[in-house]
């Protein structure tokens, strides 16, 4: 290969573009015909870019971890309180029942659970991202503590990692076919919970 050549792609379009793929079909079944199809490279251009389908996943489930906390850290940022953050994210969550046809869940679980402990770099990519998106929510339950919303005598780090816990769940279920009705009712029990 020829370091100096330009590329004739947009690395970040053709991760993206991984990432969907991955996303979609999960690890396994991704096959590399499905990874060139999505971002458009040649077999040759797809290895210059990722050097292995096992590094493309691993470059993809970051760019997914950094994507999302960083949506979520701009929603927080941009909200009126804390407590409707949390309540909104949840709710979305629910939401993705009647604008899905075929929902995806949430990749960080998808990988965990398709993984589980077999692969020691994923397992720490997976701890990452989840460690991220519980401080966004930490955060969030700080912000309605001061506020009033959520009582002070609530430890803010176990809430965070009962959103997660939350969310990762209801992503799930949403999966699972779950109905609207029954999402909206989880998502009330859960934001009872915190008061």
């Amino acid at each position: 290969m020829n370091a100096g050549r330009p590329l004739e792609y947009e690395p970040d379009v053709a991760l993206d573009a991984t990432m969907q793929a991955f996303w979609r079909r999960g690890y396994e079944g991704t096959s590399l015909r499905d990874l060139l199809d999505a971002t458009g490279l040649s077999k040759s251009s797809f290895y210059q870019a990722f050097n292995s389908k096992h590094e493309a996943f691993q470059r993809a489930l970051s760019h997914y971890c950094d994507n999302v906390t960083s949506n979520l850290r701009s929603r927080l940022r941009a909200g009126d309180s804390g407590w409707e953050f949390i309540e909104s994210v949840l709710m979305g969550a629910a939401e993705e029942v009647l604008s899905s046809k075929d929902p995806r869940g949430c990749m960080i679980v998808n990988v965990a659970t398709e993984f589980s402990a077999r692969d020691p770099r994923i397992r720490e990519l997976i701890g990452d991202g989840a460690k991220r998106v519980t401080q966004v929510f930490v955060a969030a339950v700080k912000q309605a503590q001061s506020d009033g919303s959520i009582p002070l005598d609530k430890d803010p780090n176990v809430l965070g990692r009962y959103l997660l816990s939350s969310l990762s769940g209801l992503r799930t279920m949403v999966k699972a076919g779950t109905s609207h009705r029954a999402m909206t009712e989880i998502v009330g029990v859960i934001m009872s919970a915190l008061k």
